[in-house]
């Protein structure tokens, strides 16, 4: 027995002896990474070309690779938008070998100038080449944005782009999406305009329905007409929404997502991204979602299918592609919309007044509209030299709608019998609509000194193509619709024309809400075969020179030449200036900025028709210049990001018309409008795990010229006077309570005039104040968070001289697991 005994201890010794010896003949790899531009250097990938073995740098850029055999290998160290570095290193027997490394920003790089990931101010991610097209810091450009990010989405438990974008100030909901042909999409006020998010990754990216934000790594809302370096095919005067889709990265890894809620919500998305090659110069990501839906109302839906696969490849050093597309598979109830009247006077002028029940849809499930859309992308970067870089971007999108798109519209029949309320009528049509359009880009961005002065100039040729097919029906009339208080028996005789109290009806409503039913109306309506055509040439160059490294100086031009098939007099050419100035008082901290920005829009013909004459009108393309000043701030080691700006835009050139009759109607080109306001927004981190999201806006606005029923009155795509956002969390960094946070917040919107004028009167929808929020706990596999938004189950409204119904109180939980 003592034999055996001692037998095993040998036996273990050998192996012991034999591990250990093993593990002194391979090395270890350790170093620190930096960055030159003093961006935080966290999850930096540092592989070992053609063994499969990396990492990823920690919060201070330290790295440590064990267990290396020896020989001699390949260090590469890379970067989302730094230039990749790769070193030659020989590993001897038990050698700890140090290697230490900088790489520098790369401009070939569109997704991302600086990396954020291991800010602690992680709601901040401010630096993006698409707003300028060049390689600016915030502080450095003179143009004011907004950036949401994917992390305050994700705590927000964000399923939808209309509540993405309350986190912006001076950004109102005008309309949500109504899935109808050509501009479905949702509408929004920003500065006083109306404008869709219609920019993708800075090309054109059309949709007819609701954004899913399953594939968003942030969204810039870029302010200004800035019609300059973007056209005015995706722009208003008042700027423009750009989404930034999530690229592939060097690594295996991803996240997978379930949320739950109230009115059925179901939501699954997917994040997968693996490299394709050993030396990973090829990634491929998709990111996918699945979400089904209920309305808080009596009825509506809607359900989706996303997906969105993207792939990144590294041919060398100087050229690479990227290829970003997305499916999106939709189908919904149209949202509730009531249609106020814009020729006569108002019968009420406010909420209380209307007595509408905003549970109420006025639809049904069975008359739901799809609209299937996709974005292709390729982007080609070569790097001509140390300072100049090629970029190629081709871009092709489509939007469909087909499906039953209705609405409710206040006539001008009168009922003298009817003492209070409104009789709406609905309209109902039958959507069969396809918008397709073509970009093709060609960008030259170069950094280069003159002297002694730095200059970063992109010069770029832009072709749009743009085509409208419809052969949807005409609108048919779907019965009436009482809103008010009146007693049964005169609604009935007086709207319905029913006198039998037994046929009564007590809904409010006459329509036929079947399919069948509706379809036999929908047979009798004129059918539409249109097809249109657009095409916008345009070359564009901007520059921005450094005088001296705390004072530079914008310079921009664009020139379109507008183009449309079915009318060759309305071909019009426009011109499209920007200047701006920046001076940082503290460098890289402070900086004080003035712009002079234009936009324009291309203006349909129309006609004057004197009786029976028609005088074929051409006008010429409508013009706002911006003036703004403000300040940007960036302080305490990136914990404070603050903007504080005024701006001022005027429209001239407006065409109106005066309308005696339908036989007498005159069109003039002499209008104007005048929209100033200022806007505030504090992105901050101010304690470890604390971080506060704030913004303001005040917006003035008039029409200063013009049909005189208009002039001095408000316009209605000008929102609330106030708005406000807020959102604050904090996350547990110590102790048994490590991993928990909560958060709050939520938005106020200010009195709004939704119709406005001489002739109509004023409907004003109330000021509201909706709070939400949120409790969490996660780590760095999961995460899950419960969500409570409109906590006191406020009644809101969004209104563009219409009335449509916002989400009651509802309760959300997600879940997250990454690996």
């Amino acid at each position: 027995m003592k034999i055996k005994s001692t037998l095993a201890i040998l036996c273990l010794f050998f192996v012991l002896s034999s591990g250990t010896n093993w593990a002194q003949e391979k090395g270890t790899i350790k170093g620190q990474i930096t960055l030159n531009d003093k961006q935080s250097p966290e999850n930096i990938s540092v592989i070992l070309k053609g063994t499969g073995l990396g990492t990823i740098t920690d919060s201070k850029g330290n790295y440590k690779l064990k267990n290396i055999k020896t020989g001699n290998y390949t260090l590469k160290i890379s970067a989302i938008g730094y230039i990749t570095k790769e070193l030659k290193i020989s590993l001897t027997k038990g050698q700890e070998l140090t290697q230490d490394a900088t790489i520098i920003a790369n401009s070939e790089e569109l997704s991302e100038v600086l990396i954020n990931g291991g800010k602690k101010n992680h709601f901040a991610k401010k630096e993006n080449q698409q707003v300028s097209r060049l390689a600016l810091k915030n502080l450095e450009n003179p143009q004011v944005y907004t950036t949401i990010s994917s992390e305050l989405l994700k705590e927000q438990v964000v399923t939808n782009i209309d509540d993405a974008l309350k986190n912006a100030p001076g950004i109102q909901p005008l309309w949500t999406s109504t899935g109808r042909g050509s501009d479905g999409a949702g509408y929004f006020s920003l500065r006083g305009f109306a404008v869709q998010p219609r920019a993708l990754n800075g090309l054109p990216g059309i949709s007819n329905g609701s954004l899913d934000p399953a594939n968003i790594d942030k969204i810039e809302v870029i302010k200004g007409p800035s019609g300059t370096l973007f056209g005015s095919t995706i722009v208003s005067y008042g700027g423009l929404i750009n989404i930034t889709t999530k690229t592939p990265y060097e690594r295996f890894g991803g996240e997978i997502n379930y949320t739950t809620g109230s009115y059925g919500l179901n939501r699954v998305t997917a994040d997968i991204n693996t490299p394709l090659n050993e030396d990973k110069t090829v990634n491929f990501r998709i990111n996918t979602a699945y979400h089904s839906e209920n309305s808080f109302q009596d009825a509506g839906f809607r359900k989706a299918l996303f997906v969105a696969p993207s792939l990144s490849y590294k041919a060398s050093d100087r050229l690479s592609f990227l290829i970003n597309t997305e499916f999106l598979s939709n189908e919904a109830t149209n949202a509730t919309m009531l249609f106020l009247t814009r020729s006569t006077p108002l019968r009420v002028n406010n909420i209380d007044e209307l007595g509408y029940d905003n549970k109420r849809s006025y639809t049904s499930n069975n008359l739901s509209i799809k609209t299937p859309s996709f974005n292709l992308q390729g982007q080609m970067f070569y790097k001509i030299n140390d300072s100049w870089t090629s970029q190629t971007a081709i871009s092709k999108t489509s939007a469909k709608s087909e499906g039953y798109y209705s609405y409710l519209f206040e006539g001008t029949t009168s009922f003298p019998a009817i003492t209070e309320g409104v009789v709406f009528a609905r309209y109902i049509n039958y959507q069969n609509s396809t918008t397709l359009a073509t970009d093709i880009q060609q960008n030259f961005i170069g950094d280069f000194k003159i002297g002694n002065m730095r200059n970063r100039i992109v010069a770029g040729l832009d072709y749009f193509n743009r085509q409208i097919i419809d052969n949807g029906t005409g609108y048919i009339v779907n019965g009436r619709i009482y809103i008010g208080n009146d007693d049964l028996q005169t609604v009935n005789e007086n709207v319905f024309g029913i006198t039998n109290p037994a046929q009564y009806i007590t809904t409010g409503d006459n329509g036929k809400l079947s399919k069948n039913a509706t379809d036999a109306l929908l047979a009798g309506a004129t059918v539409n075969n249109s097809k249109t055509k657009q095409e916008v040439y345009s070359a564009y160059v901007s520059n921005v020179i450094n005088f001296l490294p705390s004072l530079s100086a914008m310079a921009s031009l664009r020139v379109d030449r507008f183009m449309n098939a079915q009318n060759g007099t309305y071909n019009q050419t426009a011109l499209s200036p920007k200047f701006g100035m920046v001076f940082q008082p503290i460098l890289d901290k402070v900086s004080l900025f003035a712009n002079y920005m234009n936009g324009f829009t291309n203006v349909a013909p129309a006609e004057d028709i004197n009786g029976t004459t028609r005088t074929p009108r051409v006008f010429n393309p409508e013009h706002a210049d911006q003036l703004e000043f403000g300040t940007k701030l960036n302080l305490f080691g990136d914990k404070l990001y603050g903007t504080f700006n005024y701006y001022k835009i005027k429209v001239t050139d407006r065409v109106y018309n005066i309308r005696n009759s339908a036989t007498d109607i005159t069109y003039f080109q002499n209008g104007a409008q005048k929209n100033e306001g200022f806007e505030a927004e504090i992105i901050a981190n101010p304690i470890s795990g604390f971080n506060i999201v704030a913004g303001y806006s005040y917006v003035d606005a008039n029409v200063t010229k013009g049909d005189a029923t208009t002039v001095g009155y408000r316009p209605t795509s000008a929102g609330a006077y106030n708005t406000a956002n807020l959102w604050a969390s904090y996350r547990f960094q110590e102790n048994t309570l490590k991993g928990f946070g909560i958060g709050f917040g939520g938005n106020y919107s200010g009195e709004n005039k939704i119709t406005h004028g001489a002739v109509t009167g004023t409907f004003t929808i109330p000021e509201y104040t909706v709070l939400n929020s949120s409790i969490f706990y996660g780590n760095d596999k999961f995460n899950l968070t419960l969500k409570i938004d409109n906590i006191a189950n406020v009644d809101t409204y969004d209104g563009w001289s219409t009335i449509h119904p916002r989400n009651m109180r509802s309760a959300s939980a997600s879940f997250s697991y990454k690996f």
